[in-house]
C-alpha cells in the first residue's frame, strides 16, 4: 500500500472520528443547553416602591408538579439578563416548572426589603400554583451566593403569612419544602477570613449601603444583622437542604457553610454540605452540581 493511499485513508478515518464527535457534543450541548420549555415571562408577583416585582416561568412539556424557585441574585442584584436556563436545564427536564424570581437591586432597594419580596414572590406562586400546574405544597428554592443567602432566609423564615390582610396572596404560606444552593452567606455578624470582613463585626464593605441607615450604627447593626442571617433561625420545621462551597472562597469563606451545616445538624436536621477543593467563588464545573441539586428534589419531593 502507497503512503499516498495510507494518507487518504488517515484523513477518511479523521474525518468519520471528527464527525462522531460533533455529533456527540452537539447531543450533550442540546440537551443541557436546549431543554424544552414554555416561556411565561414578566408575571408581577408584587409591588416594591412603585415598581413591579417580576418573574419568569419556565413550563417542562411534561411536568412532574413540583415548583423550583430560583432565586436571580448576585451581591443582592438583580436583572433580566441574569436568566440563563441552562443553569437550571437539569430541573426542566426532570418536568420540574421553574420561576425565575427577580427583585429589585440593591442599594435602591435594602436588602431587608429584597429578602421581604422573596417570602413574597414564594406565596404568590403559592396562591397561584395550580394555574401553573404547580402543587403548592411541592416548592423547592435554589440559587447561589446572595442568592443563597435568599434561597436560606427562605428555607429558615418562611412560614404562614398575617390573616389580617386584604390581599390573600400575602395569607399564604412562605415556607419551601427543599432548598438547595452555592456558597451562601449565613452570618453576617461573623465575616472570619472573608475579604468582606470590615473588622469590627460590620456589615460586609462593599454592601453596607444596601443595608441602609440601620448599619451605620453598631447598635442598629448588631440587631439586623441577626436579623438577615440564616445560621440564627434555624428551627425544627426547616427543610431539607443540600449547600455546595468552595474551599478557596474568599468573598463567602466556607467557615459560612459549616458552622450553619454543624448547627442545624446538631439540631437534628437533614442538611448535606460538599465542599469543593482549591474552588473560590464560582467554579466552571460547578454546573456539574445542578444534576445533584435536582436529584435532591428528586428525593425529598418526590412525585405523588
Amino acid at each position: 500500500m502507497s503512503k499516498k493511499t495510507i494518507m487518504k485513508r488517515m484523513f477518511i478515518v479523521g474525518g468519520v472520528i471528527c464527525t462522531v464527535i460533533a455529533m456527540i457534543v452537539g447531543s450533550i450541548y442540546w440537551w443541557w443547553f436546549e431543554a424544552p420549555h414554555l416561556l411565561t415571562a414578566d408575571v408581577v408577583y408584587g409591588q416594591r416602591d412603585g415598581k413591579q416585582l417580576l418573574l419568569d416561568v419556565f413550563t417542562p412539556p411534561e411536568q412532574n408538579g413540583a415548583g423550583v424557585i430560583l432565586m436571580v441574585s448576585g451581591g443582592w442584584k438583580s436583572g433580566p439578563g441574569s436568566v440563563r436556563p441552562f443553569l437550571f436545564a437539569p430541573f426542566l427536564r426532570r418536568g420540574y416548572t421553574v420561576f425565575a424570581v427577580r427583585h429589585i437591586s440593591q442599594p435602591e432597594c435594602l436588602i431587608g426589603d429584597i429578602v421581604a419580596d422573596m417570602h413574597r414572590s414564594v406565596r404568590f406562586i403559592r396562591h397561584h400554583a395550580k394555574d401553573y400546574g404547580v402543587d403548592g405544597n411541592r416548592l423547592g428554592v435554589i440559587g447561589g451566593s446572595s442568592g443563597g443567602h435568599l434561597s436560606l432566609m427562605l428555607g429558615t423564615g418562611g412560614g404562614k403569612g398575617p390573616l389580617n390582610v386584604t390581599d390573600e396572596v400575602d395569607r399564604e404560606s412562605s415556607a419551601v419544602q427543599c432548598v438547595a444552593c452555592f456558597y451562601p452567606p449565613t452570618d453576617l455578624l461573623n465575616l472570619g477570613n472573608s475579604t468582606e470582613n470590615p473588622g469590627d463585626g460590620g456589615p460586609p464593605k462593599s454592601f453596607r449601603k444596601g443595608f441602609g441607615p440601620k448599619a451605620e450604627s453598631m447598635d442598629t447593626w448588631k440587631i439586623l444583622g441577626r436579623d438577615l442571617s440564616p445560621i440564627y433561625h434555624i428551627t425544627p420545621d426547616m427543610p431539607p437542604t443540600f449547600i455546595v462551597h468552595g474551599e478557596a472562597d474568599t468573598l463567602v469563606t466556607v467557615d459560612q457553610s459549616q458552622r450553619f451545616a454543624d448547627k442545624a445538624i446538631a439540631e437534628g436536621l437533614n442538611v448535606r454540605l460538599e465542599t469543593r477543593p482549591g474552588k473560590e467563588h464560582g467554579w466552571p464545573t460547578m454546573i456539574l452540581d445542578i444534576p445533584r441539586f435536582a436529584d435532591w428534589f428528586d428525593e425529598h419531593m418526590p412525585a405523588k
